[in-house]
């Protein structure tokens, strides 16, 4: 057997199976060792029978005294019946619909049964246990239990019988990481941890083994990134020169003040572009507080100095947005602005051909290109390029400087912005992006209303549906935000379409309601959200998966279902697509768990003041996991490593560097990892 062995060809796994496994991305040796449990049971502890308690998860080793199947006359189930013993009593055991026990276990066999002891009138009973026969390693009970993300029919059972089988293809793994840094940062062997996080010996083991597995990612992650620096170190800029008074005219005209944060982010960057080595800044600001304005300062600035800006945004409807917005704030001036994407083809609003606008662009007439991340994959050349803008995009790597550097015109590298709206604390902020300035824009505009925020009961559901109803009414829209409740439906389809059909049918049958998931093809989820936007429909449901970040100005209630499943951080950012005019805006957070801890994480979200102290808050309390939930494009994407692992993180910032230091060629193993890894992400 070999790494590249393909899964059809192990023992008990066919068509079906390996159909499976290919959805969960699993076609090898090698993605099956890969392929983490998502979290783990300790069925370790044995019990006696009587010791065990209603209510409580327990595993005991017994010995089968009765088994048999019956039809049960409720619902004609057939339920297969045992009694079990140990020397200090006996237990009833049941499962339901699954005769096939009876062919696998027989009355005097030794097993394990692990599951929740349940009271049946006068007695207790394991429902359902798992089970397994005494065996010198056991796999499915009486130890640490691996739990992993499965799809179709496949189970637990199946997949922990697959990995246990190719675990000694471990050993097979090269390991990239140097020996000194093993030794340095006592971390486990590679083909070890891969053992141990499969099929631990304890729980100190298993945290080592976790432990070692995301040094791995973290650390290729912060290499990257210090490689990033490097280069970036080497790399020459054309300075920008400060035009003050016009900017002080520009500003002075504007219908409303600066907030003392774009005051401040603006002179940042434009301190930035003076000098003559690439600028690489974050702009962190929440929904609404005024990035674009603040990036159009820089631009400002860029087309005074003659040279050409891009701005690239993840979708065409808020790429046309930016383009609305920066064509009414630059209207004083004559420079030429241009939207280039799959629909929308404008220069200064008249309709123009692709191929006149990529001349233009290339004779340095068009001044500022407006268009979605995919710019820079296409054939766009520049005459001037001085900056480069990426909105939701956190991480613009290597990989695409080097191609807006042969796009720019000069070969100079441009001058990078990147903007989002996610709230980071500082302290993961610079730990995540070491190689970033960070701009930080905390104040919201004066004229913003509070939005009022609710935490909702399922009692109180109804009162809800009332109140949207009446915002209905005076002309409001409303979005309904659903979770992923099933691993499997990743795309958030069945969550979204199961709740669309309830309010279609049940709840709002006489209002328009659209629908909006993540299987949906790009051009269908922008005609969605442009059909909203155009007020024809009232209702919008979305799932979490679907980046709702287009400004609905007519939108006053934002209703989450499931609101206690999200980071705050993102109910935050929900919250924040209504609000954003003059219209008072409501935000109902639906949960159907009412426990003390829940209401005291949901309640920051009522009093906090802001998104930053927000994602502080959940850092703190909601720990190392999802706090931002899905991954917006840029976000690193771990298996099993966490954005909020903030020691490691420090741990591999420190390794990074110093593998930087004694030169990244000594380690050709390492080079090779990270050049493999360049090429399937493009450092994104």
């Amino acid at each position: 057997m070999s790494l590249s062995t393909p899964v059809s060809a192990i023992t008990r796994v066919g068509k079906t199976t390996a159909s499976y496994l290919k959805r969960l991305g699993i076609q090898t040796v090698m993605d099956l060792l890969f392929y983490y449990p998502f979290r783990w049971q300790d069925l370790s502890e044995i019990s006696l029978i009587n010791s065990l308690k209603a209510g409580e998860i327990g595993t005991v080793r017994v010995k089968i005294q009765l088994l048999t199947n019956r039809r049960s006359p409720v619902k004609r189930k057939i339920l297969t019946e045992g009694l079990v013993a140990d020397k200090t009593g006996s237990i009833k055991v049941i499962w339901f619909n699954q005769p096939f026990i009876t062919k696998i276990l027989a009355p005097g066999d030794e097993v394990y049964l692990s599951g929740k002891v349940d009271f049946d009138k006068y007695t207790l009973q394991f429902v359902n246990p798992i089970y397994e026969k005494v065996k010198e390693e056991q796999t499915h009970t009486a130890r640490i239990v691996p739990l992993y993300s499965l799809s179709g029919h496949l189970t637990q059972k199946q997949l922990r019988f697959l990995i246990k089988s190719v675990l000694p293809a471990a050993k097979l793994v090269v390991d990239f990481l140097p020996q000194e840094l093993i030794r340095e940062f006592k971390l486990l062997d590679l083909a070890f941890a891969l053992k141990q996080i499969h099929f631990p010996d304890h729980q100190a083991v298993l945290d080592q083994a976790v432990y070692r597995l995301k040094f791995d990612e973290l650390f290729l992650f912060q290499l990257q990134i210090q490689l990033s620096k490097a280069e970036s170190a080497k790399s020459q800029a054309w300075p920008i020169k400060f035009f003050e008074k016009e900017t002080k005219n520009f500003v002075s005209n504007l219908p409303f003040q600066l907030t003392t944060d774009q005051r401040k982010t603006a002179w940042q960057i434009i301190t930035n572009l003076e000098k003559n080595q690439p600028m690489n800044r974050l702009l962190e600001g929440e929904v609404g507080s005024g990035k674009t304005l603040v990036a159009t300062l820089a631009m400002l600035n860029i087309c005074l100095n003659n040279r050409q800006a891009v701005l690239m945004a993840p979708t065409e409807i808020l790429a046309s947005q930016h383009y609305k917005n920066i064509i009414a704030l630059l209207k004083l001036f004559n420079f030429k602005i241009a939207l280039l994407t799959r629909g929308y083809r404008l220069v200064d609003n008249q309709k123009e051909s692709k191929s006149k606008i990529l001349d233009k662009l290339k004779n340095g007439e068009i001044k500022i290109l407006i268009g979605t991340h995919a710019l820079i994959q296409e054939k766009v050349f520049f005459n001037q390029l001085s900056l480069a803008i990426i909105d939701e995009q956190h991480r613009f790597g290597v990989s695409q400087r080097k191609m807006l550097r042969e796009h720019s015109g000069d070969h100079k590298v441009p001058h990078l912005l990147s903007m989002t709206a996610t709230p980071i604390p500082r302290s993961l902020a610079l730990a995540l992006y070491g190689d970033l300035d960070l701009s930080i824009i905390r104040q919201m505009p004066k004229e913003r209303k509070k939005i009022i925020t609710k935490i909702v009961s399922p009692r109180q559901r109804l009162s809800a549906y009332q109140f949207i109803r009446q915002q209905v009414k005076t002309g409001r829209q409303v979005f309904v935000i659903c979770p992923l409740i099933d691993p499997s439906d990743k795309l958030g389809v069945k969550a979204a379409t199961e709740e669309y059909e309830k309010l279609k049918k049940e709840i709002f049958s006489d209002l328009e309601i659209s629908l909006l998931h993540g299987k949906l093809k790009s051009q269908e989820k922008e005609k969605v959200m442009a059909d909203f936007l155009a007020k024809k429909s009232d209702i919008l449901v979305a799932t979490a998966v679907v980046e709702v970040g287009v400004d609905v100005p007519n939108a006053a209630v934002m209703l989450i279902e499931g609101s206690e499943r999200f980071g705050l951080a993102q109910l935050h950012q929900f919250r924040g697509r209504v609000g954003r005019s003059i219209y008072q805006s409501y935000c109902f957070l639906i949960t159907e768990n009412e426990s003390e801890k829940i209401k005291a994480r949901l309640s920051a979200l009522v009093t906090a003041k802001d998104g930053f102290e927000l994602a502080e808050f959940d850092l703190k309390f909601r720990g190392p996991g999802e706090i931002y939930g899905q991954m917006q494009s840029g976000w690193p994407e771990f298996k099993i490593a966490h954005l909020t692992d903030l020691e490691i993180i420090n741990q591999t910032k420190k390794a990074a560097q110093q593998i930087i230091s004694r030169g990244i060629n000594n380690y050709p193993l390492l080079k090779d990892k990270v050049e493999d890894l360049v090429k399937i992400v493009h450092l994104e």
